[in-house]
């Protein structure tokens, strides 16, 4: 047995206690593979790092090569979306159940480089969802694509995520938050900094944002030691996401297409996390065989 298969295998059965529904989407035609059998090879791919389909399906088992279409699998991961969300957020709302405090962070994403951005047709089918020119000022460097916004537990779970085009401010992403997440704390970096978004924050969500001042405001103070530390955490699973899950490089043609490739990854991770937690592992031991 390969371990594409003995991975997948794992991750199927992790996945089916979440969900016992095999079939979300109704067809005409009951597939051979059916929706949450798609979703476990999605992930076993990428904890695997296939990041091509191309190559995916030249180390197919026959169990599974006999079962379906590349081109019907691209399409059916792109459909699943949603389902692969609901499955993400059954393990993470088990895993942060007990937490109250978060870290919040963005990284760029791009799609192509800056030098072919101006004649790039890469995701630009709606004008809502084009990708467009922005700036990383933690990375110094100017980019083509989007960001990618996150929260993430202390323990180092992801509790929700966005795309946004490159240009839109960190801040905007906390009228969204405000409105998933309530009386917990947020710890921030200065690109967050804004008196208003706290106090809006704090009363109608109840969230204490902590962001660190700069050092020319009048009444600077320095965040406590271990606020400081603890943002140590997202910085680390954006790491392990570009290096671990290569989610910077792009063979997506479509929005819906790269929205699909980087709810993959981020639920490849979770799920790796999820079966560390179900054994009583390190959750963050990532590199690790699961089976």
């Amino acid at each position: 047995m390969s371990n594409l298969e003995r991975s997948y295998t794992k991750i199927l059965s992790v996945l089916q206690q979440l969900n016992h529904q095999n079939h979300i989407h109704k067809q005409i035609r009951t597939p051979k593979l059916s929706d949450i059998e798609v979703v476990a090879l999605v992930l076993a791919a990428e904890y695997l790092n296939i990041d091509s389909e191309r190559e995916l399906f030249r180390r197919l088992p026959e169990l599974l090569s006999t079962r379906i279409e590349r081109s019907v699998y691209h399409r059916r991961k792109k459909r699943l979306f949603f389902y692969i969300e609901s499955l993400r957020t059954q393990m993470v709302d088990r895993m942060t159940e007990t937490e109250n405090h978060f870290i919040i962070d963005s990284m760029p994403l791009e799609v192509c480089k800056m030098s072919r951005s101006n004649r790039s047709t890469i995701c630009t089918e709606d004008i809502e969802t084009s990708p467009n020119h922005g700036y990383c000022a933690s990375q110094q460097m100017h980019f083509y694509g989007y960001k990618l916004h996150a929260v993430c537990s202390a323990t180092g779970v992801f509790k929700h995520f966005d795309l946004t085009p490159a240009s839109v401010h960190d801040i905007h992403y906390l009228n969204d938050v405000k409105h998933l997440m309530s009386n917990c704390e947020l710890n921030a970096d200065k690109g967050y900094l804004s008196h208003e978004v706290q106090v809006d924050l704090f009363q109608s969500s109840s969230i204490k944002l902590y962001v660190p001042m700069r050092k020319n405001q009048s009444n600077y103070k320095m965040l406590p030691w271990v606020m400081r530390k603890t943002r140590k955490r997202i910085e680390t699973l954006f790491s392990q996401l570009c290096d671990q899950f290569m989610i910077r490089r792009n063979y997506a043609k479509s929005f819906k297409g790269f929205a699909a490739r980087i709810l993959a990854k981020l639920t490849a991770l979770t799920t790796i996390q999820w079966i560390n937690y179900l054994e009583n592992r390190n959750i963050n031991n990532l590199k690790i065989k699961i089976a």
